[in-house]
């Protein structure tokens, strides 16, 4: 088990002990801090305390983690849409509401199981047996394109590009409001969100995000954009487009309007990716189709 003891500074005083805990340690969500609070698996000044208990300046905490096990992920016969494939790369068109990779209490229905069955052994490990093949990802709730790695070196090679800004991404969304510019560029940092450690903001101590947009078609209360991502942060075009006042219909994290159509989270599909074949050195750019409900939600629109 590893031990964590800190010591509470004046700044900290009467906050509540969950809440103090996971503004100190990032990597512990708000609600397993509860549950080890719960457990008495968390002190202060030596005696367990409830959930509910303000610290003081100068309180000791100290709490112990458990050992991390990580489960096997099983295989599973799940479709693929594939939109190239050869011994070093598989490019996929991911379905809306499917998580690309397992995480706590989220181990089966993934895109990860789904390759495991496909590809077998032939991913890379890099990201370890959570992960496998997996470079970088589009949410749960976003459609489209996506490159998952068979080998180390096609894993490396990726990395680097996405690294480099060298990937071509081009996404596909409608947002609220109708944008008056045809085509402009947001150049803002984005990081964590200050007080909700599940969502991101642009915050001036975060990392560099740019997102080109233009303007494909205007409609009455709403507009279809497509947008290049120069840098590929976490949620990077929702909170770009929250950020201008043009939050993407359907995103309930990060726009307060309410939508008038049946939709399962943001409209945003993944439309174009580029890069530059891992062992070849050629260049590679798939599309993917955009998802019937995208297609049957312009035609409503108009």
């Amino acid at each position: 088990m590893d031990e964590f003891r800190f010591q509470i500074t004046e700044e900290l005083e009467d906050e509540r002990i969950d809440k103090c805990m996971s503004m100190l340690i990032d990597s512990l969500s708000r609600s397993y801090i509860q549950k080890l609070i719960k457990e008495e698996a968390v002190t202060v000044n030596g005696s367990p305390v409830k959930g509910s208990y303000r610290v003081k300046t100068d309180d000791e905490v100290a709490f112990c983690l458990p050992e991390a096990v990580e489960p096997s992920i099983e295989a599973e016969n799940i479709p693929l849409d594939i939109l190239y494939e050869d011994k070093d790369v598989i490019v996929v068109n991911k379905p809306k509401g499917m998580v690309v990779h397992p995480a706590a209490g989220h181990y089966s229905g993934t895109l990860v199981n789904a390759l495991l069955y496909h590809c077998g052994s032939e991913l890379s490990g890099i990201n370890g047996c959570m992960r496998p093949g997996i470079v970088h990802r589009i949410d749960k709730d976003t459609t489209g394109s996506l490159v998952v790695c068979k080998n180390d070196l096609a894993h490396r090679c990726i990395a680097e590009q996405l690294k480099e800004h060298s990937i071509q991404r081009k996404y596909l969304a409608i947002c609220h409001g109708v944008l008056k510019q045809q085509e402009d560029t947001i150049d803002k940092p984005i990081g964590r969100h200050p007080t909700d450690r599940k969502k991101m903001a642009v915050n001036e101590k975060g990392k560099s995000a740019i997102t080109h947009y233009r303007v494909l078609q205007r409609f009455e209360k709403y507009t279809y954009l497509e947008c290049v991502l120069e840098t590929g942060r976490t949620h990077q075009i929702r909170v770009h487009m929250a950020s201008i006042g043009h939050p993407l219909l359907g995103d309930e994290v990060y726009s307060s309007l309410a939508s008038p159509f049946k939709l399962e989270g943001q409209v945003l599909h993944a439309q174009t990716l580029g890069f530059v074949h891992p062992s070849t050195g050629t260049y590679i750019q798939v599309e993917a189709d955009l998802p019937e409900y995208f297609s049957h939600l312009l035609q409503v629109l108009k």
